[in-house]
C-alpha cells in the first residue's frame, strides 16, 4: 500500500494539465447530461464504466435521439477507431506492467496516451504502478468533473457557454510538454499537417480517420527514410 501511495504521488504532478483540463471538459458533459433529462447520477456512472470523454457526450445525443443499438455502436466505433493504433504503439511499453494492464488498456484516452508516451517512470516505481496511477487520477478527474457539472446542472440554474474550449487548451499544453520532453517537432508538424489535410479533403464530420491514417502514413514514410530517426 505505500509503494502504490508512493505511485500516486510520483504520477500526480504529471497529470495536472489533464486535472484542470478534465474538470473544466467533464462538467459540460453532466450539464448536458442532467439537461437532456437524465437523472444527476448516470454521469458518474457513465465516466466510471463508459469513460469515452468525446464518446459520452456524443451517447447523450444518441440516447435522446433514440439511436438503435447497432447504429451507437458503428458511431462509437468510428469515433473512437484512432484507439486501435494507440494500442498499436504502446505494446511494448505495457508488457512490463502486470496486473495492471487490462486497466490500462480500457484507460486510455488521448489524454491518458499523452502523457504515457512523453513520461518515462522513476527508478523506484514499477512501471506499472506509476502508468496505472496517472491512469487512474486522470479517470477520477474526469468523473469528478461530470459529477459537479450533473449536480450543478440538476441544483442551479448555470450557463457554461464556452467551457468545453478546454479540451482544445488541453491538446495544446499537451502537446507543448510533449515537444519540450522530447526535443522533436516532426510529429507535431506531421499531426498539424495531416489534420489540416484531411479538413480540407474530408471536411470536418469525417477528418478524424482521414487525419489519422494520412499521418500515420506520413510517420511511416519518414522513417523509412531515416528522418523520423533524427
Amino acid at each position: 500500500m505505500e509503494k502504490q501511495r508512493f505511485a500516486f504521488r510520483e504520477a500526480f504532478p504529471v497529470t495536472v494539465p489533464v486535472l484542470f483540463g478534465y474538470v473544466a471538459i467533464g462538467i459540460p458533459f453532466g450539464l448536458i447530461l442532467v439537461k437532456a433529462g437524465y437523472p444527476w447520477y448516470l454521469a458518474p456512472i457513465m465516466s466510471v464504466l463508459m469513460y469515452a470523454g468525446a464518446g459520452q457526450y456524443i451517447a447523450v445525443g444518441l440516447f435522446s435521439a433514440g439511436v438503435s443499438l447497432g447504429g451507437m455502436l458503428l458511431t462509437m466505433l468510428a469515433v473512437n477507431i484512432r484507439h486501435i493504433v494507440y494500442g498499436l504503439s504502446l505494446i511494448g511499453k505495457f508488457r512490463p506492467v502486470g496486473r495492471w494492464k487490462p486497466y490500462l488498456v480500457f484507460s486510455l484516452t488521448d489524454e491518458t496516451y499523452a502523457l504515457l508516451t512523453g513520461v518515462l517512470p522513476p527508478s523506484q516505481v514499477p512501471p506499472g504502478a506509476f502508468y496505472g496511477s496517472i491512469a487512474l487520477l486522470n479517470q477520477a478527474y474526469w468523473i469528478a468533473g461530470s459529477l459537479i457539472g450533473a449536480i450543478a446542472g440538476a441544483w442551479l440554474p448555470v450557463s457554461f457557454a464556452g467551457v468545453d474550449f478546454a479540451l482544445t487548451a488541453l491538446f495544446v499544453v499537451l502537446l507543448i510538454d510533449q515537444v519540450r520532453s522530447s526535443r522533436d517537432l516532426l510529429p507535431a508538424l506531421v499531426g498539424i499537417m495531416s489534420g489540416a489535410a484531411a479538413l480540407l479533403i474530408a471536411g470536418k464530420s469525417n477528418m478524424i480517420i482521414a487525419a489519422l491514417s494520412l499521418g500515420v502514413a506520413l510517420l511511416a514514410l519518414l522513417k523509412g527514410t531515416g528522418r523520423g530517426n533524427r
